[in-house]
């Protein structure tokens, strides 16, 4: 029985990286797939210190230390992840457990430019590295020029793309 978790690094319900998310998710075929919500309040101390861990924020670190994999789904801002991403590892780093301890993770992007989110991936993978998960090495899924590479109903197009995911599915399978 195998719980996966997956985080869109993009807040929009219609992101090709939500899309992405989805048919990674539809690959793997966990018996239970979660969407971590990162739509968080931003990160300030002085919150920390005057309500203590937003229960959003708690139940996502929960989620990731229940999972037996995650999957993050990231676009590319301004040459790193986005600003939602980011907040999100910044406030589950103040939960406590360690929930990305060894925990295993496989990344993938989908971008409008052409490299599919090369840079997002490495700035992702920069800043979990404190975190200590199991981060996969690859195969690199890096969809580019996204808004052309899924159908109407949200699936992969392309039969490249769509060998790359079940690849990198198969390969967190066997990490678990």
């Amino acid at each position: 029985m195998a719980m996966l978790l997956g985080i869109s690094g993009s807040l929009r319900k219609a992101s090709t990286n939500r899309m992405l998310l989805r048919n990674a998710a539809e690959i793997f075929d966990a018996d239970t797939f979660i969407e971590g919500d990162i739509n968080l309040p931003l990160y300030n101390r002085d919150l920390e210190a005057a309500e203590g861990i937003p229960a959003p924020v708690q139940k996502l670190a929960d989620q990731i230390a229940a999972a037996d994999a995650v999957i993050i789904a990231t676009p590319e801002y301004n040459k790193a992840i986005s600003g939602s991403l980011k907040n999100a590892l910044d406030w589950v780093s103040r939960t406590a457990g360690r929930p990305w301890n060894a925990k295993p993770v496989a990344i993938m992007s989908a971008a409008a430019g052409r490299s599919g989110g090369e840079r997002t991936q490495f700035s992702l993978r920069l800043a979990m590295m404190p975190f200590r998960p199991d981060i996969l090495q690859g195969p690199e899924v890096l969809v580019a020029n996204s808004g052309k590479e899924f159908d109407e109903t949200g699936k992969l197009t392309s039969e490249k793309y769509t060998q790359q995911l079940t690849e990198l599915m198969d390969a967190l399978r066997a990490r678990i």
